[in-house]
């Protein structure tokens, strides 16, 4: 049995944790596997005036979710409360806190069962090595190699392993002595609670470019639409006028409704249309003299 000050010391703790929920919008929980001390103090002291960081027993932060009676669906989130965690409780935009996340994040020395973060090409060139069973090792991961002024040379860039595979003990061990860091380390967010809202590491994950283009291709294609259907806004009306005026004035000219604006284009047109059937009135007349001598013989 937990002596009385052990109690009441998680007593107290679940209720300074459970004000922290009540007093914070978003409620993140990210894994502390393969995450380094260096790392974590580093993101804390950049995030100190965003973010509230802490590392909670999950069955502490369980108990303070369940006092909390008052936040939506705050109960979904105890599904989620496995494995080694850092809570972190923040009125910033779920979205952006886990884009800070992912920047923080380090590139790491590859081990046995790892997965590549990225698609890791070894590039051609001097690897430094002495000749020996180092050449074994490059050929038995697909690497081309040759002997040149006493070192082993890589003869191509070469594709080892793609991104979101496993990394062998092998190649783990021969990246590692190229000095090639395939793996990366940092805080993952696993998922997070906001307003009523749970949103999972899939759908946190953004790809910045790719949204970019999208928010950028739904706004031509709104704004064509407003064109269109003649949808007055602040950002198409001068241009709604120009066509309006367009086609106003195109009206006017096929109508030969005068004004001052289109009154030159109807005399030009006019002179246009004078000299095309001017230059008719010869042919027509040619036409209507056989006629004329048929009926008079």
């Amino acid at each position: 049995m937990p002596s009385q000050q052990v109690l009441q010391e998680k007593i107290s703790e679940v209720e300074e944790i459970t004000q922290l929920i009540k007093q914070y919008k978003v409620i993140g929980i990210a894994s502390l596997q393969k995450v380094r001390a260096t790392q974590l103090q580093e993101l804390k002291k950049n995030l100190a005036d965003k973010v509230h960081m802490r590392v909670i027993k999950n069955t502490l932060m369980g108990r303070s979710i369940e006092n909390c009676k008052e936040k939506p669906d705050l109960e979904k989130l105890l599904e989620h409360l496995t494995g080694s965690n850092l809570y972190l409780l923040t009125d910033l935009n779920p979205f952006k806190l886990a884009l800070l996340l992912e920047r923080g994040k380090v590139k790491i020395t590859a081990k046995s069962g790892d997965i590549a973060a990225f698609d890791v090409v070894v590039p051609a060139g001097n690897t430094g090595q002495p000749p020996g069973p180092i050449i074994s090792q490059l050929n038995a991961v697909g690497l081309p190699t040759r002997i040149e002024a006493g070192s082993v040379w890589i003869t191509r860039d070469t594709l080892v392993v793609r991104k979101g595979e496993v990394i062998s003990e092998r190649l783990a061990s021969v990246l590692s002595k190229l000095g090639i860091k395939p793996v990366e380390a940092g805080l993952v967010m696993k998922v997070a609670y906001d307003d009523g809202l749970i949103i999972t590491q899939e759908q946190l994950r953004i790809d910045i470019n790719e949204t970019i283009q999208s928010v950028q291709n739904a706004h031509a294609d709104a704004f064509a639409l407003s064109l269109s259907i003649a949808y007055p806004t602040t950002e198409n009306i001068e241009m709604l006028v120009q066509i309006a005026h367009q086609e106003a004035y195109a009206l006017a000219i096929n109508a030969a409704v005068p004004t001052k604006e289109t009154i030159a284009d109807l005399i030009r047109k006019a002179h246009i249309e004078m000299l095309s059937l001017s230059s008719r009135l010869h042919t027509l007349e040619e036409k209507a003299m056989p006629a004329e001598k048929s009926e008079k013989s």
